[in-house]
């Protein structure tokens, strides 16, 4: 039973929605076939899981404006990853231990009962923070009973102490959270728990020493794949290093074996998980299907925000696809989900191009909203695709180096993201109104970003200055 604070809040958030449902859906820049929110800022993905035989996806939400505050936790919901139900607002910012936010967690299935794990942010007169973990259950999915504080501020950490991420092993409970140390490095701490109410804290399993990787860890994320356990963290306040970690904050990961009794794990290097503008804070779920699926935000906190042209129209921020993760020589690959395919309409098909030192458009192959598919990618010089009027993709033969350029929707001079490629070999972009996802070599290397065009301009032009080959695919997406 929700509380009349809450409820109250969630009637104002509801209104929020009805008075500026019209301005916000006249956004051109209005996404067809990703998840955004109703009206106000949209986040961090929260409590991503496959429960009952649906998928559910909860989101960071603050309503009432576009920029940050009191979250709530908006939801969708899906049978197949592809087509989205917006349900009724899970949890609004509403008592003593959650007043200034519900913060980000996860979801499990316990004992048939959907249950939530958030952190409960608090502010009191001076603006001093302070954080409780916290849980709420649904028998149904779609209506949130709050069970209030289970884990509060162990000795050692600031107050920054959140995102709780639970699962099972061998019959106990594990949490998960993201943590800045006394010292002001970011950690990853550990917890274990019988009964999901008691949890013993273990320690930090991970994280920097005297401030050499990051000031704080957010949206901690620990799985086993292919035999490895894998923690996914958001390292904030590392300096940018060449082609590394050029956004403001990074998202990436680390490969190696957790030692649950010892409490110890050994690790390789830190891996960013995606070369482009906008991604973080990604969370993964294992579905019926054995995959194991990743969803993220396609923003980045305090990157020029308030710079978006969509807040204009009351709105901002979108999340990802959905993509499933595969460890492949010690590397996480992405690929996105099998189920996108059901958006493809009006196949169109260029086998055997050769481009010699040229520019060349293809029939029908444009559009806002798109998949792009390129196959048997070989050549010599650079490879350039011309996405719209205001983003491009490089790929440089010799030097071996991925590009992805855009216009900047700040102030219009090109900026650009790069990682190291040793080959191309495919090719699939997702292209919508206003974002772009590129996947190298079935998910060797991804960038994902938000593109705002100029103009109405739908034209994909392809340009080599030598020889390139390659077979060509694109489908309209709907």
């Amino acid at each position: 039973m929700k509380s009349a604070r809450e409820q109250q809040l969630i009637q104002l958030a509801e209104a929020e929605i009805e008075k500026n449902q019209a301005i916000v859906n006249a956004d051109p820049y209005r996404l067809r076939y990703h998840l955004m929110p109703p009206v106000g800022l949209m986040n961090d993905p929260n409590g991503f899981i496959h429960w009952r035989g649906t998928y559910h996806v909860f989101y960071q939400w603050m309503p009432f404006k576009t920029g940050h505050g009191a979250k709530f936790w908006g939801h969708y919901s899906s049978a197949d990853l592809v087509h989205w139900r917006h349900e009724k607002i899970a949890l609004a910012p509403s008592e003593w231990f959650d007043k200034d936010g519900c913060y980000s967690g996860s979801a499990i299935d316990h004992n048939g009962t959907l249950t939530l794990f958030y952190t409960g942010n608090v502010k009191d007169e001076k603006g001093e923070r302070s954080t409780y973990q916290c849980m709420a259950v649904s028998e149904n999915g779609t209506d949130f009973t709050k069970k209030g504080v289970v884990l509060e501020l162990p000795s050692g950490y600031t107050a920054h102490f959140r995102d709780p991420k639970v699962w099972k092993k061998d019959d106990v409970w594990y949490m998960i959270v993201g943590a800045q140390s006394e010292n002001l490095d970011g950690k990853a701490v550990l917890f274990r728990s019988k009964d999901l109410t008691n949890w013993e804290h273990l320690g930090a399993i991970a994280g920097g020493h005297d401030g050499d990787f990051g000031y704080m860890w957010e949206c901690p994320d620990l799985f086993e794949l292919d035999g490895k356990d894998v923690l996914i963290v958001c390292p904030q306040g590392l300096k940018p290093n060449g082609m590394l970690y050029n956004n403001v904050y990074q998202s990436g990961y680390f490969v190696g074996e957790l030692d649950y009794n010892n409490i110890q794990y050994v690790h390789g290097d830190f891996t960013e998980l995606d070369r482009g503008f906008e991604f973080y804070a990604p969370q993964t779920t294992v579905d019926a299907k054995g995959r194991r699926l990743l969803i993220a935000w396609m923003g980045v906190p305090d990157q020029y925000e308030d710079k978006h042209p969509t807040i204009a129209y009351k709105w901002i921020h979108a999340l990802t696809i959905p993509r499933e993760l595969e460890l492949v020589n010690g590397k996480l690959h992405q690929r996105p989900v099998e189920e996108l395919k059901k958006l493809r309409r009006e196949e169109v098909v260029y086998p055997n191009v050769a481009l010699m030192s040229e520019t060349k458009q293809f029939s029908n192959v444009s559009g806002q909203s798109v998949e792009l598919l390129l196959e048997r990618i070989d050549g010599r010089g650079i490879l350039t695709i011309h996405i719209r009027d205001n983003a491009k993709f490089l790929y440089d033969y010799e030097n071996g180096i991925a590009t992805l350029e855009r216009k900047s929707f700040v102030d219009g001079q090109v900026e650009k993201r790069q990682c190291q490629l040793n080959e191309l070999r495919t090719l699939r972009m997702f292209l919508d109104t206003s974002s772009v996802e590129i996947f190298l070599n079935d998910g060797e290397e991804v960038f994902t970003a938000r593109i705002f065009p100029d103009s109405n301009n739908e034209q994909i032009i392809f340009q080599a200055n030598d020889r390139i080959s390659f077979d060509l695919k694109k489908w309209k997406l709907c």
